[in-house]
């Protein structure tokens, strides 16, 4: 449930109120908005069934949240989350932008790439450090040395690093490095590693799972937000469907759809929804029409050499500054910026 708070609430009587819920054996998580102060109730909410919380001072009401993540919900926070990453903001009227390989190869492929894409308007660098490839004799990735060059490539460019960490022993690592940890759709429901990276408070780019629910999908995110960070980016990265012409579906219907159920903002990805080159662009230019807060694409300056095969569905630089170019137009029209 959530306990809505009256205008004009102060510190001491939020507090007294969390104090309360604490005693009864229960979280809380606190959300102050522009219009009012929300207390969210994390547990069995019978344990407060003799402890009066209407009747303390400054409490306006309680609700029950009837969506099973209760965090995620609108219910519990009704304005849209914005998240501030070193200045970069996911989630507001600028769209933000990630771009960058499948996986950092080299410093001189991971710099390169990053400069190509700072012109173009990006704000983040996406690489991966460690990959899970479905095969086990495939290209896992460099670990920390890729790391280590994707921090050279922040020093030369500015751009925020966004990451891949795939197991909970590895978000420390990963966070000395990174500006944003990705969880991957193999790991969307990696329990362990959603529980790690809520600890941590970096925040999250959480990828839809393969043929996850959108309710499957919003309830990963509550393990993240349940553990303290409130910093959670949801991406659409595609679902497995029977159609085969594609790498992946893209479900461009969770744009709205996320967006009516949570304050949470969400990201597309259209390099790994299609597989395709030649198809990235048009569902790029849908995602931001459909409301998406970014993208994430793939952008390789050989990727007909990269080391992961995914270089079929990267786009060369001038095609991501093109691309760039187009979805100015797209923005100003759904009254975004880029």
């Amino acid at each position: 449930m959530v306990i809505i708070m009256q205008n004009g609430v102060t510190e001491e009587q939020i507090e007294q109120v969390v104090q309360r819920t604490h005693a009864a054996g229960l979280k809380t998580q606190t959300n102050v908005g522009e219009q009012c102060t929300v207390i969210a109730v994390i547990g069995d909410k019978t344990a407060l069934s003799d402890t009066p919380i209407e009747s303390m001072a400054g409490v306006a009401r309680t609700m029950p949240i009837s969506a099973p993540y209760k965090l995620a919900s609108r219910q519990f926070h009704e304005e849209n989350t914005v998240i501030s990453v070193n200045g970069a903001k996911i989630g507001g009227k600028q769209l933000a932008m990630m771009a960058g390989p499948c996986a950092v190869e080299n410093t001189e492929q991971i710099v390169r790439i990053a400069k190509h894409v700072v012109k173009s308007g990006a704000q983040f660098i996406r690489g991966g450090a460690f990959k899970p490839r479905t095969g086990p004799y495939s290209f896992q990735g460099y670990g920390e040395p890729a790391l280590e060059m994707l921090a050279t490539a922040r020093e030369e460019t500015g751009l925020r690093v966004v990451t891949e960490v795939m197991t909970p022993q590895e978000v420390g690592l990963v966070g000395k490095y990174a500006d944003v940890f990705q969880l991957g759709t193999r790991n969307m429901q990696n329990f362990p590693l959603l529980r790690e990276v809520g600890r941590h408070g970096k925040p999250v780019i959480l990828k839809r799972g393969l043929s996850s629910t959108i309710e499957e999908w919003l309830l990963a995110a509550e393990y993240i937000l349940s553990e303290g960070n409130p910093d959670v980016i949801l991406c659409e990265r595609g679902i497995r469907t029977y159609e085969t012409h594609t790498r992946n579906t893209l479900d461009l219907n969770a744009v709205p759809a996320v967006k009516e159920l949570s304050h949470l903002p969400i990201i597309v990805d259209p390099s790994h929804g299609t597989g395709i080159r030649s198809y990235v662009p048009a569902m790029a230019k849908a995602a931001v029409a459909a409301g998406a807060d970014g993208l994430i694409i793939e952008v390789h300056h050989d990727p007909d050499n990269s080391m992961t095969g995914d270089g079929v569905q990267s786009l060369f630089p001038d095609q991501f500054n093109q691309l760039m170019q187009s979805l100015r137009q797209i923005a100003t029209a759904v009254d975004r910026e880029i």
